[in-house]
C-alpha cells in the first residue's frame, strides 16, 4: 500500500470526520459527546442515523384505525405521503409520538384527574393534535408534518425511563414554529411531574416557547419552565429586550446541572454561529413557594402542556430530545448544524379545490337532505348556519369574499359580502360572523385551510388554529367539528357528508 504523508492523512481524517458528522443525527451527536438521548421525539424525521422504527402514529376518524408513520429510509425524513394516503377521505389525529431513543418514552395524549397514573380518563383529557396542521418539507423537498398543538391539546410520558431525577444533569433541545404561539401557559417540552399536579418549585425543567408574561406585542421567547415560573434569566418573569425569537423555525436548547443552567436559541435554518446564549449561570433563588437549587426533577415528559396539564397555550413542535448528562455548547452547535442541513421549509396547507383571493363565493352543502342550502349568516344573529338561497336577502348572507388568511397567508379568510370588514370565525366551536378587531386571536380564529372533500365532493374546510376541527353543519348550525369528539355536533354519523361543501360562484 502506498505511504501517505502526514498532511494527506490529516486531510483524509478531516474528510472522514466531516462525512461522519454529515450522516449523524442529533442523538448520534449527543452520544458521541458523552450525553446520550434518553427521549427523542419527532414527527418529521429520524433523529439517529440508523433509526428505521416508527416516528409517530395517526388515528383515522372513519374506522378508528391507527397507522404508524416511518422514515422513508433509515435516518431519513418522515413518509408524509404514507400519511396522506392513509388519511384520504378522513380526519386524522396524532395518536402517539414514538420515542426513538430505545427507552420506550412514547408520548400519548394526556388525560386528567387523580387517576392519571392509572391511565384512566376522568373527563379532563386533552385532545389529540390534527395530523394535517403543520406541513413542511425537509431535505430535497420531501413532505412531512409537524405536531400542531392548539389549546386543549397535549402529550405526556407518565413516568419517564432513564430521564433525569432530582438534581441529575440533563440537556434538552427542540425545534418549533416561531410564528405559532400565544400568551398562555404552557407550550413545553421536557422534564415534568409524574402527576398532573404542581408539586413545587424545581420539579420541572422544560423548554417553553411563547410570549406570556411580557408587555403586549412582545416576544415570543424561549424560556425555561422550572415550575411556578418561566425564566429567561435568573429571575422569574424578567424579559430583557432583544431576546425575542422571531424566526420561522426556531431551535431552542436548555441544559441543567447542580447549581447551574443555560438556555440558548436561534434560527433553525442557519448553521454557522446561529445559537446565541440567552442565559448561563446560577439557578434562580428560592422564594415563598420553595427552592430551585437543588432541583427536584421527577422525570416525566411533557409535550405541548405544562406539568400540571396547563393546556391553554399553542405551538408547533417538529423535533426534540432529552439527554442523560449535561451536553457542552459545542455539542449543541453540532446538533444545530445537523438541523440546518435538513432545510426545514414551510409547505402548502391547502390540498383541495383552488380558490382565488378576491373572488366572491358561496358554499353549498352536500348532505343529501340539504343540497339546496348554503353556508350563510343567520338573519337574526351573528351565527353561521346553512340556509336556502331563494330570495335576495338569503343570497346576500350566503356570499363571501375570499381573502388571504388573516392568521396565516397560506390559508384563507372569508369576509362577509353583506358586512364588509366582518369575517367568518370560530367562537366556542361555532362559526360566527364578527367584525375584525385586529387581534392575533381573531386573525387565527378567522383563518381556514381547504382540502378535498372527505366524502369525495367539493371541499372540506379546516380550522387553521384548531387543526383537528372542520366546518360541519349540524341541526342547520355550522360548527368546527372533530368526528368522535365530546360534543353533540362531533357525532360521526354523516360527518363526511356534513363536512363537505361545493364551492361555487356567489349565489
Amino acid at each position: 500500500m502506498p505511504s501517505r504523508n502526514r498532511s494527506s492523512l490529516y486531510a483524509f481524517g478531516l474528510a472522514t470526520a466531516a462525512s461522519t458528522l454529515a450522516n449523524a443525527g442529533p442523538c448520534d451527536i449527543y452520544a458521541r459527546g458523552g450525553t446520550p438521548c434518553v427521549a427523542a421525539h419527532s414527527t418529521t424525521r429520524a433523529l439517529l442515523d440508523a433509526y428505521a422504527g416508527p416516528l409517530y402514529s395517526v388515528r383515522r376518524s372513519t374506522d378508528g384505525r391507527v397507522q404508524d408513520i416511518y422514515p422513508r429510509s433509515p435516518g431519513g425524513v418522515a413518509d408524509g405521503d404514507a400519511q396522506d394516503r392513509f388519511c384520504a377521505g378522513a380526519v386524522c389525529t396524532v395518536a402517539t409520538v414514538h420515542d426513538q431513543s430505545g427507552h420506550g418514552n412514547d408520548a400519548v395524549r394526556a388525560v386528567g384527574g387523580p387517576d392519571y397514573m392509572k391511565g384512566e380518563d376522568t373527563g379532563d383529557a386533552d385532545w389529540e393534535a390534527g395530523a394535517m396542521g403543520a406541513p413542511v418539507t425537509l431535505g430535497k423537498g420531501q413532505r412531512a408534518y409537524g405536531l400542531f398543538v392548539p389549546p386543549g391539546t397535549g402529550y405526556r410520558v407518565a413516568a419517564g425511563n432513564g430521564t433525569a431525577r432530582g438534581d441529575d444533569p440533563e440537556g434538552i433541545y427542540a425545534v418549533v414554529d416561531g410564528t405559532h404561539y400565544n400568551d398562555r401557559c404552557c407550550f413545553d417540552y421536557g422534564n415534568a411531574e409524574t402527576s398532573l399536579t404542581d408539586t413545587g418549585n424545581g420539579h420541572m425543567e422544560a423548554l417553553f416557547f411563547g410570549n406570556t408574561g411580557g408587555p403586549p406585542g412582545s416576544g415570543p421567547w424561549i424560556m425555561a419552565e422550572m415550575e411556578n415560573g418561566l425564566f429567561l434569566t435568573q429571575h422569574v418573569n424578567e424579559r430583557p429586550p432583544g431576546l425575542e425569537m422571531r424566526h420561522r423555525f426556531v431551535t431552542a436548547t436548555l441544559r441543567g446541572k447542580p447549581h447551574h443552567w443555560a438556555i440558548r436559541g436561534g434560527d433553525a435554518t442557519a448553521s454557522s454561529g446561529s445559537l446565541r446564549t440567552i442565559y448561563e449561570g446560577a439557578r434562580p433563588p428560592a422564594n415563598k413557594d420553595g427552592a430551585y437549587d437543588p432541583m427536584s426533577k421527577e422525570g416525566a415528559v411533557v409535550l405541548g402542556i405544562g406539568g400540571d396539564n396547563s393546556h391553554t397555550s399553542q405551538g408547533t413542535f417538529y423535533e426534540g430530545a432529552m439527554t442523560a448528562g449535561y451536553p457542552p455548547a459545542d455539542v449543541e452547535d453540532e446538533v444545530q448544524a445537523d438541523i440546518a442541513r435538513q432545510r426545514y421549509t414551510p409547505a402548502g396547507r391547502n390540498s383541495g379545490p383552488a380558490v382565488q383571493v378576491g373572488a366572491r363565493v358561496s358554499f353549498r352543502a352536500t348532505t343529501p337532505c340539504c343540497t339546496t342550502r348554503y353556508v350563510a349568516r343567520d338573519p337574526g344573529s351573528d351565527d353561521v348556519r346553512i340556509d336556502f338561497a331563494t330570495d335576495e336577502g338569503q343570497r346576500r348572507r350566503a356570499r363571501w369574499v375570499v381573502r388571504e388568511g388573516l392568521g396565516s397567508a397560506d390559508c384563507y379568510s372569508f369576509e362577509s359580502d353583506e358586512r364588509p370588514g366582518s369575517f367568518v370565525r370560530h367562537s366556542g366551536n361555532g362559526l360566527v360572523v364578527n367584525a375584525n378587531d385586529g387581534s392575533k386571536l381573531f386573525a387565527e380564529d378567522a383563518t381556514f385551510c381547504i382540502q378535498a372533500g372527505v366524502n369525495g365532493q367539493g371541499a372540506t374546510i379546516r380550522s387553521w388554529s384548531q387543526a383537528a376541527r372542520y366546518w360541519r353543519h349540524y341541526d342547520t348550525r355550522v360548527h368546527i367539528s372533530y368526528p368522535g369528539g365530546k360534543y353533540s355536533f362531533d357525532s360521526k354519523k354523516s360527518f363526511n357528508d356534513d363536512a363537505s361543501f361545493v364551492i361555487t360562484a356567489a349565489v
